[in-house]
């Protein structure tokens, strides 16, 4: 087997003429030189539409990006308004919990009692202030049948003669 060594191109020490072995690796680069087909290079121009196509492209990317950001940032501005909205809404319901109270406070009998006492100077109602009236309850009031006009007769003999006819 023959033995690997590196070699460097600008070294001076190395003397092509002292190996007399060649290694199996120089031999496969030798075979993949050989196999390989040249490559060449070819230019492919542009296609007529391709230009336009590749703006309108990024155009719709970028409207549609546009699209997105401004969506976004409609929703956190409704999203702020509704916040913004319920703290409103939980501070109004704080005050109408102060101010039920503060009605149920001030409603209660015993605070109506001194009120009445106090500024209105009322007084509480003995037995001796109580007088009682009695009402008779059996008289009725009757209200005479008045005469019926001329036309009101004519229409009551007309009905009169429809209920005969009918039977």
């Amino acid at each position: 087997m023959a033995e690997n060594t590196v070699r460097y191109y600008n070294d001076e020490s190395y003397d092509d003429a002292d190996s007399d072995e060649t290694t199996d690796m120089d031999d496969a680069v030798k075979n993949d030189t050989e196999q390989k087909p040249e490559i060449q290079m070819r230019k492919n121009e542009a296609q007529s539409g391709s230009v336009l196509m590749i703006i309108f492209v990024s155009l719709l990317a970028a409207a549609l990006l546009g699209s997105v950001i401004y969506s976004l940032d409609k929703r956190n501005t409704v999203y702020n308004k509704v916040s913004a909205m319920n703290e409103k809404l939980d501070e109004a319901e704080a005050e109408n919990v102060r101010l039920q109270s503060e009605l149920d406070s001030k409603m209660s009998a015993k605070n109506i009692e001194e009120y009445a006492e106090n500024v209105l100077k009322m007084q509480k109602i003995d037995s001796t202030q109580i007088k009682y009236i009695k009402i008779q309850t059996g008289d009725v009031v009757t209200i005479p049948e008045q005469e019926k006009g001329a036309i009101a007769k004519i229409k009551s003999f007309f009905d009169k003669c429809v209920e005969y006819f009918r039977g």
